[in-house]
């Protein structure tokens, strides 16, 4: 079987050595992802485990399709019957790219929708429901050119989404990329962590999952789940039962969170019961200059925020002086480590250190630096 993981841009290594920690033979990088051939109890593993990918893509078909005729033909040849029958629903994503005839992704989808629904009903005398909003079976077609590759995504709901955001706010930090700083940056979990901008508590909780070894899927379903044929759902089954038994019953290092937002506070201790860690957190209203913490080492790990000024009702102070602020307190904090995801070139120049890593990422379309430094 033919797998392609996908990630958000920059995060391309961190999943890589992630698959290979995973025991996953030989995934390759690429833009946007990483791929690997293995069995469907690996494409489960990478689901319930992954904590930096957003998708699980098994490849179901491969064809030439340079119009909508082709693309129906070898859409309608390709074996959907293990996860398709008539009462399962399904959905359709696509994209295209360099398609001269095919460069409109809502005909293509349309078209694949189309075979499906048309094979299905040849072979049992009834056609599966389409529901865009929660369906069984989601299928995602892409197409470079001429060439046609159509998946079939396990999860369902992108990875990101572990089932613990209950509480939301102001542009909140995916749950993967949050995963992908914290490994990027090196982050121990035998240190103390700190998080002085905590938000609704994002980078906390995860480094308070990664540090108890509590795989990110376990408290959400997957669309692997829904399939027709359920042959894999006891090989899911005892996966999981070994990933509750892997668990660490505490955090083995302090864990601090902080945003001067009552508000916030309150939404991230939501969040961290949502996700079984709140005792691992301690969570405080501060400000980013309170003094954090006596230990002579551990990780500071910032998310500031990118635009002119902070979010909220009454008047912040401007971007430059918050990033001076972020300065003096990294100032205090000699042997400690500072993971910082950068969206303004401004902090980089007022903060002027010397960076042990900067390396480029996305979060969502705005580019941003992830920068490490030795305090």
């Amino acid at each position: 079987m033919k797998f392609f993981v996908t990630c958000a841009r920059g995060t391309e290594g961190a999943l890589r050595r992630e698959l290979v920690v995973q025991r996953i033979h030989a995934p390759r990088g690429a833009a946007g992802g990483v791929s690997f051939e293995g069995t469907l109890e690996d494409g489960i593993k990478v689901c319930l485990w992954s904590r930096v990918a957003m998708r699980v893509l098994l490849e179901v078909g491969r064809f030439p399709a340079s119009d909508g005729r082709t693309l129906y033909a070898g859409t309608r040849a390709a074996d959907l019957s293990r996860f398709l029958d008539s009462k399962t629903t399904l959905a359709v994503t696509a994209t295209t790219h360099e398609s001269p005839e095919l460069h409109h992704s809502g005909f293509a989808a349309l078209k694949v929708k189309d075979a499906v629904v048309d094979a299905l009903r040849d072979r049992l005398g009834h056609r599966p429901n389409v529901d865009v909003k929660n369906p069984d079976v989601c299928l995602v077609l892409h197409l470079r050119g001429s060439d046609a590759r159509l998946f079939v995504d396990l999860a369902g709901e992108p990875l990101h989404r572990r089932g613990y955001r209950v509480a939301m706010g102001e542009a909140p930090l995916k749950e993967s990329l949050a995963a992908a700083v914290l490994a990027l940056g090196g982050v121990r979990a035998e240190q103390p962590f700190v998080d002085p901008m905590t938000g609704t508590g994002t980078l906390a909780i995860e480094h308070a999952l990664a540090s108890r070894n509590i795989a990110p899927g376990l408290r959400r379903a997957f669309g692997f789940e829904r399939w027709a044929d359920k042959g894999h759902l006891p090989v899911f089954a005892r996966l999981k039962q070994a990933a509750q038994e892997a668990r660490l019953p505490k955090a083995p290092c302090s864990i601090l969170a902080r945003d001067v937002s009552t508000t916030a506070i309150q939404s991230a201790r939501r969040n961290a019961r949502a996700a079984g860690v709140a005792e691992d957190i301690l969570f405080e209203v501060a400000d980013v200059a309170t003094p954090v913490s006596r230990n002579p080492a551990g990780t500071i790990c910032i998310n500031p925020p990118y635009g002119e000024r902070l979010p909220g009702p009454a008047p912040e102070p401007p971007l430059d002086q918050l990033y001076a602020t972020i300065a003096h307190t990294l100032d205090l904090m000699r042997g400690w480590s500072a993971v910082i995801l950068c969206g303004n070139p401004l902090l980089a120049r007022i903060l002027q250190r010397k960076h042990e890593i900067s390396h480029r990422l996305w979060n969502g379309p705005l580019e941003a630096r992830l920068l490490v430094y030795r305090l």
